[in-house]
């Protein structure tokens, strides 16, 4: 699982990079496109950080970071379909993503917890 999701994260981040390629090149685009460029790459780069935890402590915090930058991907994304920003069907598929990634890792912190 752990490498499947590092895989999954990182296919995610490309997602992001290229969605946000592509919006418009107003000051409202490249704030927005910021944003998201900057949670949505973060996911996996925290997940993987988790991975290499010294410790279950330090694992339960890493994955925690990577669920609330997850949560925050979700945001901007809503953001993008609120204002028409970016390509309505690239905007979907990064919400719907981005969920499935908050539940993965939302389970992941809490059955950590449990251990």
């Amino acid at each position: 699982m752990k490498t499947e999701l590092e895989e999954r994260t990182k296919k995610f981040a490309v997602q992001v990079v290229k969605t946000v390629a592509a919006f418009p090149k107003t000051s409202e685009g490249q704030i927005i496109g910021r944003q998201l460029l900057r949670a949505g790459t973060s996911i996996g780069a925290n997940y993987r950080e988790a991975n290499r935890a010294e410790s279950r402590n330090d694992f339960v915090h890493k994955t925690g970071v990577a669920e609330k930058e997850a949560a925050e991907t979700l945001y901007w994304p809503e953001i993008c379909r609120d204002t028409k920003s970016g390509a309505e069907k690239q905007i979907a598929e990064l919400l719907n993503e981005a969920g499935q990634l908050l539940a993965i890792l939302i389970t992941i912190g809490r059955k950590a917890k449990i251990k």
